[in-house]
C-alpha cells in the first residue's frame, strides 16, 4: 500500500475481472478520484498502471479491510468481487462466504468511512438477472419483460446471494440499527443494477451461466470447436460491456432525489442462442459450433427472463443503451476479439 495517508479514493473490488477492466479504464479517464484496486489475483499490467494503489487480498480478510480503513478516505465503492453462477453451484458454501459475507464486510467499511469523513459513501453493487426464477418455459414466454419486483425466486446460489445482498444494501442504507437509542443515518448510499449477460471483447469469460454467448465468439476467433450448453431457442437479455460500465457510472452520478428505488433492471438486446450462432458464423465462416444442451445448466437459463422491463431506470436516471445488437457485435465484439487473437 502507498505511504500516503487518508487520500480521497474510490475502491474497486474484483478489479481484475471482466467488468473491473472497463470500469478502471473509465474511472482513470475521468480523473475524479484516486483508484484503489482490490483483487485476490495480481492485476493485469494494462489496468494496474491506472490505479493509485493495488491490494492483493480477499474481501473476507477483516484485517486487510481494517488497514484500508485507517489509510484511505473512501467515497465510493464499486463492489464487483463475486463467485459467479456456474462455479457457485459447485461450492455453494464458499459462494455464500464470498458473495454475502464479503458484501457485509464492505458495507461495514462504508459505514465507518462515512463516519470518518462525514459524507455518504456510494455503494455500487452489480446484481444479476440470476435473481429471477421463472417456473417453466411456458411462463417465461408468456410474461415477456419482467419488472424488478416480479419472479424473485432464484434457483441458483449466486442468484440467492445477489437477491439477499440487494436487501442487505437497502437495510444498511435505510434501516441500519433502527431500534438503537443512538440511531443515526448509516451513511451508506446503496445503488444496484441487475445486469443481463455481459459480453466483453477485452477479457475472457470466467464462469457465468450466460457465458455461452462470449464463449462462442472467443472459440470461433481462435479456430477452436465449441459445444454450446444451451438450446438454440433459448433467449435471455445481453449487453455489451461498455454499456454496463456506462450504466454503473451514470447511476453513481445520478442525484439521489431522482432515484425511486435502490435496485434497477437494465437491458439492451435479447437474442436466442441460435441467432448468436448465426452472427458468429457470418463473422467466422469456419467456426465449428454445435449445440449440446446440458440439462442442468439449461434449466438455470430457462429460469431467467427472456427480457427485462428497464423503464424505471430510463425514467429515473436516463438509462439508454448505446450498443444495440448490431453495434455490439459488428462494431465492438467481433473486431475486438479478432484483434485479440491476431496478436
Amino acid at each position: 500500500m502507498s505511504e500516503t495517508i487518508r487520500k480521497p479514493a474510490v475502491l474497486v473490488t474484483g478489479a481484475n475481472g471482466e467488468m473491473g477492466h472497463g470500469l478502471i479504464d473509465a474511472l482513470a479517464e475521468s480523473g475524479s478520484f484516486s483508484i484503489i484496486a482490490l483483487d485476490v489475483r495480481p492485476l493485469d499490467e494494462s489496468i494496474k498502471k491506472k490505479c493509485t494503489d493495488v491490494i492483493i487480498g480477499d474481501i473476507l480478510e477483516t484485517r486487510l479491510l481494517e488497514r484500508m480503513q485507517s489509510e484511505y478516505e473512501v467515497h465510493s465503492i464499486y463492489h464487483l468481487a463475486a463467485l459467479l453462477s456456474t462455479r457457485a453451484e459447485f461450492t455453494p458454501e464458499a459462494a455464500h462466504r464470498v458473495n454475502v459475507e464479503g458484501t457485509l464486510n464492505l458495507l461495514k467499511l462504508a459505514i465507518e468511512q462515512s463516519r470518518w469523513h462525514g459524507k455518504p459513501v456510494k455503494f455500487m453493487f452489480p446484481s444479476s438477472i440470476a435473481v429471477y426464477g421463472l417456473p417453466d418455459t411456458q411462463t417465461k414466454k408468456r410474461v415477456g419483460k419482467v419488472k424488478e419486483s416480479e419472479w424473485n425466486y432464484p434457483t441458483t446460489m449466486y442468484g440467492v446471494n445477489k437477491l439477499y445482498c440487494e436487501h442487505l444494501g437497502r437495510y444498511y442504507a435505510k434501516h441500519y440499527r433502527q431500534l438503537a437509542s443512538d440511531n443515526t443515518n448509516s451513511g451508506v448510499d446503496f445503488r444496484s443494477i441487475r445486469f443481463p449477460g455481459l459480453i466483453s471483447a477485452v477479457t475472457v469469460p470466467s464462469g457465468g451461466t450466460s457465458d455461452y454467448a462470449p464463449e462462442m465468439l472467443h472459440a470461433a476467433a481462435q479456430g477452436k470447436p465449441y459445444s454450446c450448453f444451451v438450446r438454440e431457442d433459448v433467449a435471455i437479455p445481453f449487453m455489451a460491456m461498455p454499456d454496463a460500465i456506462t450504466a454503473l457510472l451514470k447511476l453513481h452520478d445520478a442525484p439521489k432525489g431522482k432515484l425511486s428505488t435502490a435496485v434497477y433492471n437494465i437491458g439492451s438486446f435479447s437474442p436466442t442462442a441460435g441467432e448468436i450462432f448465426a452472427i458468429v458464423k457470418r463473422a467466422f465462416p469456419g467456426a465449428e459450433i454445435k449445440f449440446s444442451p446440458d440439462d442442468k445448466r439449461q434449466a438455470i437459463v430457462d429460469s431467467w427472463p427472456a427480457d427485462v422491463d428497464d423503464s424505471t431506470a430510463r425514467t429515473d436516471w436516463g438509462w439508454k443503451p448505446e450498443y444495440d445488437e448490431a453495434r455490439s457485435f459488428n462494431a465492438y465484439l467481433i473486431p475486438g476479439i479478432k484483434t485479440r487473437y491476431a496478436q
